[in-house]
């Protein structure tokens, strides 16, 4: 039997936020020692009270926007019991019966996520959202032989969890939806994203059932996978082990499966929690939270043009392809350097995408660029006077390469490095003409060799010129006059 799979998504995200959720701890923990960034609020000392970290509230708002949400103007906070060590309050603050965002959706482009390329099977869709909320996050456990180590630096820094309709039908649509979800976090600045790191954190919730039936199958939630493959991945297994689960005449249990990443299978953790098991009460220590008009739209004006909004423009404005459109828009720094390098001129932006693409992604790698395109001495600006040089024959492509790799190394501007150096291009048709005659003269063997009919030595022609006048000659009036002259020595012959 063939069967249709079902998935929605539960993204937690974590705030980049300074202080945690509900207290003025440190948030920037990766990498310390256990248990360094804690205090009697976050681990539950008698007499603590939590305190509401307003960043954190209005980056949740932030993400609500930007998945096209509705905001709640009035919600409160409660209590979610919470059994497990790495949360030494036993229960967890957060939103359930009113979420600060709910009722939206999200754009996603699908594409082969092997390798992230357009296929003729790319296809945009839409997946709804069903709710955002606000919440602390967890501690860390780390099991070592038969005992376990908790650290609770992690503990109560602030999460949005993220919870979709059931949209998703493959895990290529799964895949999409994390990596789309990455993109708006970083573009809205308030999360890395970065996965490995446990900034983010997907759990597909799938079932199986017959392809033209209604009703859902029994529900596995894969808990905490930490990278787009290993959602893929997770996904694909389990829809071959339910398959076979069902149609060998057994039955899929709910449960809450881990992915155990080594050896390429899921493995069954727990049964699957539902919400009465939680006994969801007020908190007492925290007041509702209202949202005033003014507060509202002083968040709204901070949300950006994401990056499926800049991908669209950009096709279709500046006529670049799909994938340079997603390679520029996949970093908001990236889009903003481009837009800035082609200098609002549609004509020039190919040439601005094939520099920041090339060359510079180039050298970023080649010089160990890992803080991002903001660190690159060379300004976007200065890239727009190097793309005008060239477009206006100041220098040619190969000069202007030369002369970028200084940009790069010192900051300098495009004209002070060509004028400090003479890399002017020539094109004054006396100085050249007389560059093409002494090639010719000098390499006598070559020209009866083209006037014979070696077309290829035309080339050979050309460097020669190009290196008597170390790369400055204008390439379009040496090879016009290149021509012009081995005409004249042809009828002279």
């Amino acid at each position: 039997m063939e069967y249709e799979i079902v998935i929605g998504m539960e993204t937690h995200v974590e705030q980049n936020t300074a202080s945690k959720m509900f207290c003025q701890c440190s948030a920037e923990f990766f990498g310390a020692e256990p248990n360094t960034h804690v205090c009697p609020t976050c681990l539950a000392m008698p007499g603590a009270l939590p305190v509401i970290n307003r960043r954190a509230v209005e980056n949740a708002m932030m993400i609500g926007l930007a998945l096209n949400c509705k905001i709640a103007r009035h919600t409160f906070w409660e209590r979610k019991s919470y059994w497990y060590p790495d949360l030494p309050k036993g229960y967890q603050i957060t939103q359930y019966e009113y979420p600060i965002a709910y009722d939206g959706y999200i754009d996603i482009d699908v594409r082969d996520s092997a390798s992230g390329n357009w296929t003729e099977q790319s296809y945009r869709k839409r997946v709804r959202i069903r709710r955002a909320h606000l919440e602390e996050d967890t501690g860390k456990l780390t099991h070592i032989g038969g005992s376990s180590f908790v650290d609770f630096n992690r503990a109560g820094v602030p999460l949005i969890e993220i919870v979709t309709e059931p949209d998703i039908h493959t895990a290529d649509e799964a895949y999409a939806f994390l990596s789309a979800l990455r993109d708006i976090v970083r573009y809205l600045g308030v999360s890395s994203g970065d996965m490995e790191k446990g900034a983010m954190r997907g759990e597909p919730n799938m079932s199986l059932r017959p392809i033209g039936t209604e009703p859902f199958g029994t529900k596995v939630e894969i808990k905490n996978l930490n990278s787009l493959r290993a959602v893929r991945d997770s996904i694909e297994y389990e829809v071959k082990r339910q398959t076979e689960v069902l149609n060998s005449g057994g039955k899929v249990h709910q449960v809450t499966m881990g992915w155990d990443d080594a050896r390429g299978v899921t493995v069954t953790q727990r049964d699957k929690e539902e919400a009465h098991d939680y006994r969801y009460f007020p908190e007492p220590d925290l007041p509702p939270l209202d949202v005033s008009e003014e507060w509202f739209e002083s968040v709204r004006k901070r949300v950006p043009e994401l990056a499926l909004s800049r991908q669209d423009r950009f096709t279709q404005t500046y006529g670049l392809s799909a994938y340079d459109a997603v390679v520029l828009t996949r970093d908001r720094a990236v889009a903003e350097y481009f837009e800035i390098a082609m200098g609002g001129i549609p004509a020039r932006a190919k040439a601005a995408a094939n520099w920041i693409t090339g060359e510079l992604f180039r050298l970023m790698g080649s010089a160990g660029v890992s803080a991002g395109i903001n660190a690159v001495k060379a300004s976007p600006a200065q890239l727009a006077e190097l793309i005008e040089m060239v477009e206006n024959k100041v220098v040619n492509i190969n000069t202007a390469k030369s002369v970028f790799e200084e940009m790069f190394a010192t900051g300098q501007g495009a004209k002070a490095i060509v004028d400090a150096k003479g890399l002017a291009q020539i094109s004054d048709t006396s100085a050249l003409d007389k560059a093409v005659q002494d090639a010719l003269d000098a390499n006598p063997g070559q020209l009866k060799g083209y006037l014979a009919g070696q077309d290829k030595l035309f080339q050979f022609f050309v460097g020669q010129v190009m290196k008597a006048t170390k790369g400055k000659g204008n390439p379009q009036i040496v090879q016009g006059l290149l021509k012009d002259a081995i005409e004249k020595r042809r009828l002279s012959v």
